[in-house]
């Protein structure tokens, strides 16, 4: 799929200033990448630092897209005609080593461990890991996520 007209925002729910992902740099049925630049009016931002909850929302954004992508065809880049909605429904696991400064680019990964689907919504697990220059790893996390869309 070619990524370079995908704007993120018409895929997640999310709004500025709570949105924490700025690109989708890979995607498939089971893996993402995305990358976000940490602004300085950036929500989550602690002391000029990028703090825990905004590491597991970056996280939480990036793996809701890989099954969020499901409800959508694959040449829509616009996101027309559909509405999701997602949250966490638990957080397996989380081990956050650092916290990266504001005007960091952190690129996150996530990989689909499991999924259950209804005929009203989406249940998955998601493995996800946080990365710094893609060296230095600031989180890693296991999320259960649950996607519905709304109609």
């Amino acid at each position: 799929m070619d990524l370079s007209n995908l704007d993120i925002a018409k895929f997640l729910p999310h709004r500025s200033p709570f949105l924490m992902v700025d690109n989708v740099l890979s995607i498939d049925k089971e893996h993402v990448s995305t990358s976000f630049t940490i602004k300085p009016d950036c929500i989550f931002n602690d002391n000029g630092f990028f703090n825990e909850v905004g590491l597991v929302e970056n996280a939480a954004q990036t793996c809701s897209s890989i099954v969020g992508q499901s409800f959508f065809k694959e040449d829509d880049f616009e996101g027309k005609g559909v509405k999701l909605i997602g949250f966490i429904s638990a957080i397996k696991k989380v081990k956050i080593n650092s916290c990266p400064k504001v005007g960091s680019t952190i690129i996150t990964s996530a990989k689909l461990k499991s999924r259950f689907d209804t005929d009203n919504y989406s249940l998955c697990t998601i493995e996800c890991s946080t990365t710094i220059h893609h060296i230095e790893e600031l989180l890693s996390c296991e999320l259960n996520l649950v996607i519905q869309e709304l109609k």
